[in-house]
């Protein structure tokens, strides 16, 4: 598997940076290791374990029912009502669902999780998004789906990482997302597949017509009352350890999408991405209590012209939109971009029904003109954990996040990488 990881590694020598290819090099010996400590921690173990559910039963003095808790059948359910507000005014009604269920043996198989993210505000915003992330029994396939409508009104600040603050631009689109991909074991915690990737942008509109594309200086996808339509296949590739996407053990994780976007397939333009993720979890301690340093990097890469400007990478829009907490969303946009993040999580309760995270990141896109990434731009925070369902090890987050200019709390349900 060493060999595997560094072969893909010098394949993509020539358009990732260094310092990507360092880290890579840095933790793939680690990958072995990481094969042999997850087959004693196949389960999430619940032993002394409390959650709100635990709590509200103690409060209803409702008994535990005596299903047999371990029938690989069982499904698990979370859930946070929230409200926040969004660009362009208005406070949105926001309701995360999350269920997380097993397909077979949970002894050889990772535990599913389907997400539901409504939100709704009386403004004519809202969103239906639905992630779904599907271990088949023995975890020989994954299948992995993002489906998206979104009536999505977002703040712009043009090209690069020097782009003031005074230069926020509201654009209003509609948004549909179809993202499907299937990955075949090949060998232990290793996985490739393919997928068929769909954006269409429709009615992007601004206050005055043609002020957007004035405004970032960028042709294409810009024009008031535009749509734009991208349509291409992805070659995928995945090698993961954590267990669980909710809340991952100590493991590891790299994710490969190559998307080629073709003129045959309906798209506007021929363009291609790449977008290379990898993340590390290491354990402190060799207790029961979560005692956890993880790491987490990305590069994504946009190729040729006529990519869309809401397609080009943006901090905030990872394929998970976790990215860049204590940052605005879109706030820094180009042809690519690259991204570090670490944190560090821990048990304030031995049962874990409490727990606390602290994090930094810093990302960095590239200039219009030179290509560089000649600017970084850092935040930080701290958080909140709750345990929901200790069954899936689904956490309530609570995290307040801050960079120059900029404060913000972010709630939602399980971690953010």
């Amino acid at each position: 598997m060493y060999f595997g990881v560094l072969s893909v590694v010098f394949c993509f020598n020539s358009i990732v940076p260094k310092f990507v290819i360092l880290f890579v090099l840095t933790f793939s010996p680690y990958l072995l290791r990481a094969q042999k400590a997850i087959d004693r921690r196949r389960q999430i173990d619940t032993t002394g374990k409390r959650d709100l559910i635990d709590v509200g039963k103690s409060v209803l003095n409702i008994h535990p029912s005596k299903i047999d808790s371990q029938s690989h059948k069982a499904a698990y359910f979370s859930f946070l009502p929230i409200s926040y507000s969004v660009p362009g005014g208005g406070t949105a009604l926001f309701t995360a669902t999350n269920f997380a269920f097993y397909t077979g043996d949970r002894n050889s198989t990772y535990l599913s999780t389907v997400t539901f993210t409504p939100y709704l505000n009386f403004s004519k915003r809202f969103g239906l998004p639905l992630r779904s992330n599907i271990w088949t029994n023995n975890n020989e396939w994954v299948i992995q789906g993002d489906t998206r409508f979104l009536v999505y009104p977002q703040n712009t600040w043009g090209l690069g990482g020097q782009q003031p603050e005074f230069n926020k631009f509201v654009v209003n689109h509609q948004y549909i997302r179809f993202y499907q991909s299937a990955l075949k074991r090949v060998t232990p915690y290793f996985y490739v597949g393919a997928g068929y990737n769909l954006d269409y942008y429709l009615d992007i509109e601004t206050d005055n017509p043609n002020a957007l594309q004035r405004f970032t200086g960028y042709p294409y996808g810009t024009s008031s009352d535009m749509n734009s339509f991208s349509s291409g296949i992805t070659l995928n590739a995945l090698y993961d350890t954590r267990n669980n996407d909710l809340n991952p053990m100590p493991g590891s994780y790299i994710n490969v999408v190559y998307r080629m976007n073709f003129r045959a397939l309906g798209s506007d333009a021929n363009w291609r991405s790449l977008f290379l993720d990898m993340r590390k979890y290491v354990s402190l301690t060799g207790g029961t209590e979560k005692n956890v340093l993880a790491f987490w990097t990305y590069y994504w890469k946009t190729f040729g012209n006529g990519i869309p400007y809401l397609s080009l990478p943006s901090i905030g829009w990872d394929p998970y939109q976790h990215s860049g907490r204590g940052i605005q969303q879109n706030r820094y946009r180009g042809n690519a971009l690259v991204y570090f993040e670490t944190e560090y999580r821990r048990d304030i309760l031995s049962n874990g029904l409490l727990g606390m995270v602290v994090f930094a990141n810093v990302n960095s896109v590239s200039q219009p003109v030179t290509g560089n990434f000649a600017y970084w731009h850092p935040a930080g925070g701290a958080g909140l954990r709750v345990k929901f369902n200790k069954k899936s090890d689904t956490n309530i987050t609570i995290d307040y996040g801050f960079s120059e200019g900029y404060r913000a709390v972010i709630l939602g349900l399980g971690e953010a990488f």
